[in-house]
């Protein structure tokens, strides 16, 4: 049976299995592994894990950022290759959104998620799957200086959550980029 375990630290037994996961499904374009350590020591990130025994299936980095850091980004999710199609992915944005209104409380306001803007099948399938999964994706499309791809934001609200947040591409992505700023801060 699947359980869910979300964390604000890199424990010993669960972070070394969850970064396997992490290299696996993003080979190019992570954070190096320093980073995120670095995330989890300065309280700005959470690890989210669905596992079954002591096997993370699927795994998700989410920080809090936007105003008053009511806005919670989902920096990377991934599902094990051999447990892809079984709607896995779903079900950890879904377990990640009900932790977000039950455990954080009235402060987060809403989820969002950048995605690649470029017109590929493979892009055109990740954002159906964030639509699928509540997000509503923005039309601004923003080009980082230090990736070559553009990038579109998604959003969710929460239900109860805290302040309004805007819903602009333009204005979320103030809000991503100063996450990925404090993330590579010294």
């Amino acid at each position: 049976m699947a359980q869910m375990i979300t964390m604000d630290v890199l424990d010993e037994m669960w972070w070394p299995k969850a970064r396997g996961l992490y290299h696996e499904a993003f080979p190019h374009g992570r954070k190096p592994d320093s980073i995120i350590a670095a995330m989890f020591e300065r309280k700005m990130s959470y690890l989210h894990l669905i596992v079954q025994g002591e096997i993370v299936i699927a795994m998700a980095i989410t920080g809090r950022t936007g105003p008053s850091k009511s806005l919670l980004l989902i920096d990377y999710l991934a599902v094990r290759e051999d447990c892809r199609g079984q709607g896995l992915g779903k079900d950890l944005v879904e377990e990640i959104k009900l932790w977000a209104e039950a455990k954080r409380g009235h402060s987060l306001s809403g989820m969002i998620v950048e995605v690649e803007s470029e017109e590929t099948p493979e892009n055109r399938k990740r954002i159906l799957f964030w639509e699928k999964c509540g997000f509503t994706v923005t039309d601004y499309v923003h080009t980082y200086i230090w990736v070559p791809e553009p990038y579109r934001a998604m959003y969710m609200k929460l239900e109860g959550g805290g302040p309004a947040f805007h819903t602009d591409g333009e204005s979320l992505f103030k809000h991503i980029t100063s996450f990925h700023n404090q993330a590579f801060r010294k």
